[in-house]
């Protein structure tokens, strides 16, 4: 049975998905671009053949964006996946965009360190909002799902080195300073693209010991939430009571503690974050 379409779901996904392949490209444009911070992806690779090829950057990212769409559709066919789709051309047309209305042939300031954090920054909150949606900008993530498909290479790895030669390449051609804000952007990124999609999908996991689990489950379906209850016995006392289990975001896990603390004083509540929390009411990358 064919399942129907959530269209309002569908359309913010897609207004999510493309905000974040803006701040991308954003961070790409402005801040990388010019100071030829070469971190590694299509960026990177465009950057460098911008030096010995006359055209612009923006055009040669989009140029290379669009070739492996070809090899993509070749070697992945219907596989290929709508969102990486849509994200490559996205990207490109950002990109290019920016380009034509707002030109630019240095840097915008004479800080490089201080554009080099808008230039990990932006792509990494823009990569782990793409992520959280299951998508993803196109580019070399099409060459790593044709490798994972066709080799037994470790992809993670051999990214990270194929991104790691556009980096030091980037020192040999445009200076020593160039190739270490290139390197230092490039262990950069992984951590800030980790730490951006685990604040993004931080949940609050409650473990509450109460001797009123039927009022605090109540509460808990009152602010949007299910609970599970199940009974105990305290060894200290030897008194039968109730754990109740309950996951929420940050606004209602306030709520949550606040009705704990004023209605309930004698409750035990541990709180602890996650942020993989599979389940009805939930997003998490996969």
């Amino acid at each position: 049975m064919k399942k129907d379409i959530n269209w309002k779901r569908v359309l913010i996904d897609y207004t999510m998905i493309t905000l974040g392949l803006f701040l991308v490209a954003t961070g790409v444009y402005f801040f990388k671009m010019p100071n030829n911070f070469s971190t590694g992806g299509v960026s990177g690779i465009s950057i460098l053949l911008a030096a010995v090829v006359p055209i612009s950057k923006a055009t040669l990212m989009a140029i290379i964006n669009m070739l492996l769409l070809v090899v993509g559709f070749i070697f992945l066919g219907t596989s290929f996946g709508v969102r990486t789709l849509y994200g490559s051309v996205v990207l490109s047309f950002f990109v290019k965009f920016f380009e034509d209305i707002i030109p630019l042939s240095k840097p915008m300031t004479d800080q490089p360190l201080m554009e080099l954090v808008f230039a990990v920054i932006l792509p990494a909150v823009g990569s782990a909002i793409l992520f959280n949606y299951s998508a993803s900008s196109g580019g070399t993530d099409i060459i790593a799902m044709i490798l994972k498909k066709y080799t037994a290479l470790d992809i993670g790895k051999a990214l990270f080195c194929t991104d790691a030669l556009i980096a030091v390449t980037s020192g040999i051609m445009f200076g020593v300073t160039t190739g270490l804000f290139s390197v230092l952007g490039l262990l950069s990124k992984a951590v800030v693209v980790d730490n951006v999609m685990e604040g993004i999908n931080i949940s609050k996991c409650f473990t509450i010991i109460t001797d009123k689990p039927d009022e605090v489950s109540e509460f808990i379906h009152s602010i949007g939430r299910g609970a599970t209850k199940h009974d105990c016995v305290g060894t200290y006392d030897n008194k039968e009571r109730f754990v109740v289990m309950s996951v929420v975001n940050r606004a209602q896990a306030k709520q949550l503690r606040d009705y704990i603390k004023q209605n309930d004083e004698h409750a035990f509540v541990i709180i602890t974050n996650s942020s993989n929390i599979l389940g009805k009411g939930f997003r998490t990358p996969m």
